[in-house]
C-alpha cells in the first residue's frame, strides 16, 4: 500500500467517523440520563435536511449571499429541528411513558420519511436529480485551518486537512467527558440514569434532566446529519437514506465506547477504517478471499467487509459483558420509564 493510498484511507475514515461521532455523542448524553433513543438515525436525517433546506432557500433568495450568514442559518435550522425531534421523543417517553424502543424506531421511520419527502421536493425545485447544491455553504463548512493546512506537507493531510466541524466534534467529545466525570451537574445526570428514584429523593429534578438530555442529545446527533450533507456529501441531497445507515452505526458506537465520550474520539475513526477497508484491500487478498469463500462477485465480498464495524461492536460487547466491569456497563435504568409514584 502506497503512502497516497494510506492517506486517502485516513481522510475517508476521519470524514466518515465524524458523522457517526456526532450521533454517538448525542446518544451517549441521552443514554447517560436513562433514555434509549433508537430514533437517533431519524434525528440525524432531520438535522441534515433542515440544514440543507435553510441554506438552499437563503442562497437562492439572496443576490449576494454571505457565507457566514448561511452557515449560521444552516446550524440554527439543524439544531432547532433536531432538538424538536428530541423533545417529541421526550414528550412521548417521559411524560406519556411510552415504550422507548417502539418510540425510537417510530421516530427513525418518521424522520427518514420527512427528510426524504422534503429532500425530493428540493430536488424538484432545483431542476431535477443532481441539481440541488449549496456549494457556498458547503465550502464554508469544509474550510480548513488557515496557514497550517498547506504548510506541513504530509502532516497537513493527516491532521489539518479537514473542515472545522471535524475539530468541533473532537472538542465536544472532550467537553462532554469532562462534564460527565468532573462536574456536579454531570454527576447528577449520571445519577438520574443509574437510579432515578434515589436521585429524585436526593432533590435532583429527574424530569428536567431527562428532558434536557433528550433535547441537547438530539441537537448534537443532528449535527451528524449536517456534517454528512455539508461536508461528506458536499452540499447535495440523495434519497438513499445514507444518513440513516450511519445513524445505526452511531447507536452501535455508543456500546463500543462503553458510554464514555472520550472513547468516541478513536472509536468513530476505527469504524471509519473498518467501513472503508474494502476500497483499500490489495487485489491479491480480495482474489484469495473470493476463491476461499466461493464468492463469484466482488460486491459480495464488499458486503462482507461492510459487516466488520458491526462484528467489532458485537465482539466488544461480549468482552465487556464477560469482564463485568462496573465502569464499562450501561446505565442501570437505561430504557426504563420512571414512575415517581412507585418510588
Amino acid at each position: 500500500m502506497t503512502i497516497t493510498t494510506l492517506l486517502a484511507w485516513v481522510v475517508a475514515a476521519v470524514t466518515f467517523g465524524t458523522v457517526i461521532m456526532y450521533g454517538c455523542l448525542g446518544e451517549t448524553l441521552n443514554e447517560r440520563a436513562g433514555g434509549l433513543n433508537l430514533g437517533t438515525p431519524g434525528i440525524m436525517m432531520l438535522g441534515g435536511i433542515a440544514s440543507l433546506t435553510g441554506a438552499y432557500f437563503y442562497e437562492t433568495s439572496t443576490t449576494n449571499p454571505n457565507a457566514f450568514i448561511s452557515v449560521i442559518i444552516s446550524l440554527v435550522c439543524c439544531v432547532v429541528v433536531s432538538a424538536l425531534g428530541g423533545l417529541l421523543y421526550g414528550l412521548l417517553t417521559i411524560t406519556f411513558r411510552a415504550n422507548q424502543n417502539v418510540t425510537g424506531l417510530t421516530l427513525t421511520i418518521f424522520g427518514t420519511g420527512i427528510a426524504n419527502f422534503f429532500g425530493g421536493s428540493l430536488v424538484k425545485l432545483s431542476g431535477g436529480l443532481g441539481q440541488i447544491s449549496v456549494s457556498m455553504t458547503s465550502n464554508a463548512f469544509k474550510a480548513t485551518i488557515p496557514f497550517i493546512s498547506k504548510r506541513l506537507g504530509i502532516f497537513s493531510n493527516l491532521l489539518f486537512n479537514y473542515g472545522w466541524l471535524t475539530y468541533l466534534a473532537l472538542a465536544l467529545a472532550i467537553v462532554l467527558h469532562l462534564f460527565f466525570f468532573k462536574t456536579r451537574t454531570g454527576l447528577n445526570l449520571r445519577a438520574v440514569g443509574e437510579n432515578p428514584a434515589t436521585a429524585d429523593a436526593s432533590g435532583i429534578d429527574v424530569i428536567k434532566y431527562k428532558y434536557l438530555a433528550c433535547c441537547l442529545g438530539a441537537a448534537i446527533s443532528g449535527m451528524g446529519g449536517l456534517f454528512y450533507v455539508m461536508d461528506y456529501a458536499k452540499g447535495t441531497w440523495a434519497n438513499d437514506s445514507g444518513i440513516e445507515t450511519l445513524g445505526w452505526l452511531a447507536v452501535a458506537l455508543v456500546i463500543f465506547t462503553s458510554w464514555k465520550p472520550k472513547n468516541a474520539t478513536w472509536g468513530a475513526y476505527l469504524f471509519g477504517f473498518c467501513y472503508w477497508i474494502y476500497l483499500y484491500v490489495p487485489t491479491p487478498v480480495n482474489v484469495f478471499l473470493m476463491k476461499t469463500f466461493g464468492l463469484n462477485k466482488s460486491t459480495y465480498l464488499q458486503n462482507l467487509y461492510k459487516m466488520i464495524p458491526y462484528l467489532v461492536t458485537i465482539i466488544v460487547l461480549v468482552l465487556v459483558s464477560a469482564k463485568k466491569r462496573h465502569h464499562d456497563r450501561a446505565p442501570e435504568s437505561l430504557g426504563v420509564a420512571y414512575f415517581r409514584e412507585e418510588r
